[in-house]
């Protein structure tokens, strides 16, 4: 992997990692429901298809019963149809962490978190612990209390989905990345729910200098605690892998491993994303599609892949079938940005990139 220097690589790199949140976000959105879409059942639907190798965006249903078995948004999201993304919290919190980034430079507060969330982004658009926090915001506590007040899912991926923008402005520094990544997660979340965070920001950061994908995984663990089981589960997954076990045997295994969590939880979604990198090696189609075959909360873990195996390929590299459909063009909630161009966004997180303060 050559190293982040010119600026047209750093460029193509920032936009790698926007196109493949936005690519990775769009494949697992149809099937965004972990206990009705496990593993086996995705991979059912795929075979009836003839479409796995899973090298594209899902192909439509093959009948009405399968239909009313996906996600509402699919007519959006399948193969075929896609003209533009869809909106989608996954890909809404990437664009408020660059709001922030702008508005308030790499100093921000977490209260300026939560200011931000009440200014731009509709309640109804958040959900499990982002909602709690919103809600606790709302009636005038601040944080930390904002995560621990009546909030059940602070350990739920969410805070996790919120991170990329911390690691797309700081390439090749991931413990800075995690720092950022922190000081937003515990607006909402505690423990493994902030760990996610601060793993995946520090992920994304060192994708942008690591020789390869398992580099990238071991600067990232080095952020959070030894001993938490984000982190023991991450390592358990890369171990299984160093065996040369099959993918789906080490998904099978860590399955048993984190049985109980929930299709939610911060902790087997890691499981699922790290065998995705670790099988997928560097290959941005591969990578996606293994990560959504995984199951769980298929388009956020999605969009993370994409976004660690596109700053990894750079945004040149990401076949034409994942990126031409999107059209340049994004959907969302936050006020005053839909519609925006995918390639404007990158255009501004470079220039935070660049600056650094």
């Amino acid at each position: 992997m050559t190293p982040v220097g010119t600026e047209p690589e750093l460029d193509d790199r920032i936009l790698g990692g926007w196109l493949g949140r936005i690519a990775g976000n769009m494949l697992g959105k149809p099937v965004e429901q972990g206990d009705l879409w496990t593993r086996d059942r995705i991979d059912r639907y795929l075979r009836r298809a003839a479409a796995l190798p899973l090298t594209d965006y899902l192909p439509e249903p093959a009948d009405e019963g399968l239909a009313g078995a996906l996600r509402p948004e699919w007519r959006q999201c399948v193969r075929g149809r896609i003209h533009g993304s869809c909106r989608d919290d996954d890909v809404d919190y990437a664009i408020l962490g660059l709001h922030l980034l702008e508005t308030h430079g790499f100093a921000f507060s977490t209260e300026q978190v939560g200011d931000l969330w009440l200014l731009r982004l509709p309640y109804l658009q958040t959900f499990t612990a982002e909602r709690a926090a919103y809600r606790n915001l709302a009636n005038g506590l601040k944080p930390p209390l904002t995560a621990t007040y009546d909030n059940p899912y602070q350990e739920w991926i969410g805070a996790l989905i919120r991170a990329d923008a911390y690691g797309w402005t700081s390439p090749g520094d991931p413990r800075r990345a995690a720092a950022l990544a922190r000081r937003d997660a515990v607006l909402s979340h505690t423990g493994n729910g902030v760990y996610g965070a601060m793993f995946v920001a520090a992920l994304i950061a060192a994708a942008f200098t690591a020789p390869a994908i398992r580099d990238a995984l071991e600067q990232a663990l080095a952020v959070v605690p030894a001993s938490c089981r984000l982190a023991r589960t991450v390592r358990r997954v890369a171990s299984l892998h160093a065996t040369r076990l099959p993918w789906e045997e080490t998904l099978a295994t860590v399955a048993e491993e984190t049985a109980g969590l929930g299709w939610i939880h911060t902790v087997p979604n890691a499981a699922v994303l790290t065998a995705g990198l670790l099988y997928g090696d560097g290959d941005f189609t591969r990578t996606i599609a293994l990560t959504v075959r995984g199951g769980l909360d298929t388009d956020s873990n999605g969009a993370t892949a994409g976004s660690v195996a596109g700053v990894l390929t750079g945004a040149r590299a990401i076949p034409a079938q994942w990126t031409d459909p999107l059209e340049d063009t994004v959907r969302s909630a936050v006020f005053g940005f839909d519609g925006v161009r995918i390639s404007e966004l990158a255009e501004r997180t470079v220039r935070l990139a660049r600056t650094g303060a």
